[in-house]
């Protein structure tokens, strides 16, 4: 079967789906902006043939190389790119193209839009902030009287934390909407509570496979706002909770053979209209994997390469993976080359030698959200992941 990989050299490490899905058969075709001789051989290695094109961005450039490879080796099974950048563009190549393996256009928005997410949280019975799409200042003021301050800014249709903001008055609301950029943005209660994610890949029947969950101590838009420190980390465990909160969800959205990212907020204090203390309000889909080379954490915690589950579900519709180690938690702290820390990067690598497995430059596309320099390591007990926190990120 025909499989196109949109942008499969980056991140660095997804080459990685691309050799998992020749390991199981599929003739695996990549279109992306990087020239094929400065593509990574591993990239090359696992591609049986690679379109150049220069301009992702523009969507006839796109329909030519794809209709290139249909014109070449007949019809295409399946296209993905497992990046959100491209995901409006992967479901229209599918609808045009009649990939039927996927989302299609008419649905993606779904997938995109923060206000119509919240649509499917009400289906999946889970509770939400309240929201308001911003169509003036009156408008907001008159939500912010329903809510009261604070309340949080973002962009409807957007990618990370950027242009996210925590407003707190009505002096921040007016320097607010004289720099908010033109285009569609929704305002929400502001919940207090630590985001934890919900990880894992589902099947044809929308029914989870493979499951795993992060959790993140810092808010990502003060990270990206303040210049800060990112840091989190997989967990072994995945609370009953979050683990049938999740399913939910996915069942709501009808996900199927997809790799999904779904943000929930656990409360940190009451609230009469989303519940007590600990329990889990949705916050947001992603409907890829998380950012970066999280895929890389989840792989290293469940002991099942995350690229390769996907794969095996995409072929046989399960996981034929087993684990190849006992559970651990993944850490993944992350410094800024304009900041002065306690300790040196070679006494880091020394000193947790026998834990960390992977380090190194997030590209500069990723770095405004999670920083410049990353390290990644696996432990046993949280204690062990607190410390290594500390002796990463300590300053002096």
């Amino acid at each position: 079967m025909n499989f196109i990989l949109i942008s499969p050299q980056f991140p660095a490490t997804y080459y990685k789906f691309a050799a998992a899905l020749k390991q199981n058969g599929f003739t695996v075709l990549g279109i992306g902006d990087t020239p094929y001789n400065e593509l990574a051989l591993e990239v090359k290695q696992n591609l049986f043939e690679y379109y150049f094109c220069p301009n992702m961005n523009d969507y006839a450039s796109m329909f030519k190389a794809v209709a290139f490879f249909a014109f070449k080796y007949g019809k295409i099974d399946y296209l993905e790119s497992h990046n959100e950048w491209w995901l409006i563009n992967d479901s229209k190549l599918r609808t045009d193209f009649n990939v039927n393996s996927g989302i299609q256009f008419s649905e993606v928005m779904k997938y995109k839009a923060k206000s119509i997410m919240k649509q499917y949280f009400a289906i999946a019975n889970l509770p939400f902030a309240r929201f308001h799409l911003i169509t003036s200042r009156e408008s907001c003021l008159a939500f912010i009287q329903e809510v009261g301050y604070p309340v949080f800014v973002k962009p409807n249709i957007g990618v990370g934390s950027n242009y996210s903001y925590k407003i707190n008055d009505e002096m921040e609301l007016d320097h607010f909407l004289s720099l908010k950029r033109d285009e569609q943005y929704i305002m929400e209660e502001f919940i207090e509570g630590i985001t934890v994610s919900y990880d894992g890949i589902a099947n044809s029947s929308s029914e989870v496979v493979y499951e795993s969950s992060n959790i993140f101590p810092m808010p990502n838009y003060l990270v990206v706002n303040n210049h800060g420190d990112d840091f989190y980390f997989t967990t072994p465990f995945i609370p009953e909770d979050l683990s049938a909160a999740g399913k939910c969800i996915i069942k709501a959205f009808d996900v199927k053979n997809r790799i999904f990212h779904l943000e929930f907020f656990r409360l940190s204090k009451d609230y009469p209209h989303l519940g007590k203390t600990g329990s889990l309000v949705a916050l947001e889909v992603n409907m890829r994997p998380a950012g970066g080379y999280t895929p890389e954490m989840l792989s290293a915690s469940t002991g099942i390469s995350l690229y390769k589950a996907w794969a095996d579900v995409i072929a046989y519709n399960e996981v034929r993976e087993t684990a190849i180690a006992p559970k651990s938690y993944v850490a993944a702290p992350a410094r800024r080359k304009d900041s002065i820390y306690k300790h040196t990067h070679e006494a880091i690598l020394e000193t947790f030698k026998n834990h960390i497995f992977k380090h190194g430059v997030y590209p500069p596309i990723i770095s405004d959200g999670m920083g410049d320099y990353f390290y990644m390591a696996k432990f046993l007990t949280k204690q062990e992941v607190d410390d290594f926190f500390e002796f990463v990120l300590g300053k002096i």
